[in-house]
This record gives C-alpha cells, sequence and structure tokens, in this order.
C-alpha cells in the first residue's frame, strides 16, 4: 500500500470537513502528516487536523476544551475555531478545527521559549474540564502493538513486550520531586510556532494531562540526546527560564528511556503502508537493544 493513499485518504476527509463546514479547501496546504494530518486553510482562517488513529475522539475533545480555557486566560497556544459540536466524525477520523495563525520561520523558537511557557502552564492549576491522569505512558505503544501485529519480527515484538514490562515496573516505583498537575504531554520545541506578530505559541494538545510535571520537562532533553534539535546552550536556557534543575535528580535517565520507547507508537502502527515508519521503527529497535544511547534517530520526513 503507497504512502501517496495514506495523503488520499485524509485529503478526501479535508474534503468532506470542508463541505460539512462550508469553507474552501482549494488552498488546503499539508502542514504535517504523521499521527495526525494538518491542513492549513488560508483563505477560511482554519487548520483542519485529522487523526489517523480512531481512538483519538476523547483526546482531541480534551484538548479542544483545555486550549479553549487556556486561551480565555490569556495562555499562548492553538486556539480551536469557532465550530460547532467539535470534534467532528468524518468517514471515521476525529477531525478538529483551529484558527490559522501566519507564521514565520525565524527567528526560531528556543530553549528559553519552551521552558517559559511550561513554567507558566505548570502554574495554571486545574481546569474545568475533567483531564485524562496520566497513570501508564505505555497505554499507546501496547495498544499500537496489538493494533498491527506485523508491524515487526516477533523477536524485536518479544524484546520491546519484556522492555515495556521493565519500564513500567520502574515507572510505579518513580518518586516525582515535583506536584502532579497539569501537564502538555508533548512538550518539546518541535510544537512551538513564532506567529508573524512575534508571539511564541504552543500547539498539539493532544496528550494534555494531568500527571509529572517531570515528564513535560523531559522533552527537551530527549530530544536533544535523539535527535540533536537542541544544543547545550538551549538545554541551559530552558533550566533557568523554567527556574528548576531536573538534571539533578536521579530518575532522569530512566524516564528518557520511557520516553524512547513510547515515541514508537505512530511508527508501528504505521510500519505496514509507510516506508520510512518500517525503515525508522526497525533502526530504533535496533538501537535500543543494543544500548546506544548516542544514536541520532530521524523525525518524519517534511511533506
Amino acid at each position: 500500500m503507497p504512502h501517496d493513499s495514506i495523503y488520499d485518504k485524509t485529503r478526501a476527509v479535508l474534503d468532506a470537513a470542508g463541505a460539512c463546514l462550508g469553507v474552501p479547501v482549494h488552498d488546503a496546504r499539508l502542514l504535517r502528516l504523521h499521527s495526525n494530518a494538518n491542513f492549513a486553510l488560508p483563505s477560511a482562517g482554519m487548520v483542519v487536523r485529522i487523526a489517523t488513529n480512531p481512538g483519538a475522539l476523547d483526546r482531541v475533545a480534551t484538548s479542544i476544551a483545555v486550549t479553549r480555557w487556556l486561551a480565555d486566560r490569556g495562555f499562548p497556544c492553538v486556539v480551536p475555531a469557532d465550530v460547532d459540536d467539535q470534534p467532528l466524525m468524518i468517514a471515521g477520523h476525529v477531525v478538529s478545527v483551529w484558527r490559522y495563525v501566519p507564521t514565520t520561520n525565524a527567528p526560531a523558537p528556543t530553549g528559553a521559549d519552551i521552558g517559559r511557557l511550561l513554567r507558566d502552564l505548570h502554574a495554571q492549576g486545574d481546569p474545568p474540564h475533567p483531564l485524562r491522569r496520566f497513570g501508564d505512558p505505555f497505554a499507546s505503544v501496547a495498544s499500537a502493538m496489538e493494533e498491527a501485529p506485523d508491524s515487526m519480527p516477533e523477536t524485536s515484538r518479544s524484546w520491546l513486550a519484556d522492555r515495556i514490562a521493565w519500564l513500567r515496573g520502574q515507572w510505579s516505583g518513580m518518586d516525582f520531586p515535583l506536584p502532579a498537575g497539569l501537564i502538555h504531554g508533548d512538550a518539546h520545541i518541535s510544537n512551538l510556532m513564532r506567529a508573524t506578530s512575534g508571539e511564541i505559541i504552543l500547539g498539539d494538545w493532544d496528550h494534555v494531562a494531568t500527571g509529572p510535571r517531570e515528564w513535560d520537562l523531559i522533552q527537551i532533553h530527549y530530544m536533544h540526546r535523539r535527535f540533536g534539535r537542541v544544543g547545550e546552550d538551549d538545554i541551559e536556557a530552558f533550566t533557568a527560564a523554567y527556574g528548576w534543575d531536573i538534571r539533578g535528580w536521579p530518575e532522569l535517565d530512566t524516564l528518557i528511556a520511557i520516553r524512547e520507547i513510547t515515541g514508537l507508537s505512530p511508527y508501528i502502527r504505521t510500519a505496514r503502508i509507510k516506508s520510512f515508519s518500517c525503515e525508522q521503527l526497525g533502526y530504533r529497535l535496533r538501537t535500543l537493544k543494543s544500548g546506544d544511547k548516542a544514536a541520532r534517530w530521524e523525525s518524519p520526513p517534511a511533506e
């Protein structure tokens, strides 16, 4: 099944969404195609986000409610569009609609930016909308393994199942020094955007939950180790902006190891239909099995 079929399927959903909303889609521009297909509709002033995971309904509904609440409080986040009955269900896909924000690539967001935004987010308190509890970080990857049993060789599947079981034990015994509360859940620099106004905005709220704040704080360290997207200067600026240094916590390396496993979910789900996912899943598993902490991984290519 070619990669193009994923685009074709989500593009058909976009066309149906445009008809449902009564907005033009002739100028649609694909922004990203990974866990979600994100299409900008500049003339309509919208971004349409199509979840490729059919079980995403509750998470998307929560992301809409929480970002509306945060935006009303002045927090710089993506904002849901004024569309009734969000999220929408179209052809079995969960569809959400967001306000389009013109952005610029320069200057790029920094470690200080994400540190400042996380400090402010963690000071917000609890939103009125009920949040899922971030109790099992492995729920998505375990579900992906069940949904796609032929995504990897049996030897890799067995190793991954054992690794998840061991890390679950480590997770359950962790002593988190910070108080639990509202977390973004996927707070790394790639989810920041700079509006043409200069404002830095935090996007991608599918993983918002209540849980250990340390989960948000290790994302930049995970990105540094595996992708090299941030340097030591960004790490230092992030730490200074947030106001607490997680590097002094002895469980940091274990929490990064957990994050490495959870990041496999979209690759497992799409390994059979996307050559990049298949290749990257195999490579990541090989480096994890060998204990190679210096190996650099690749992000999905720009579409």
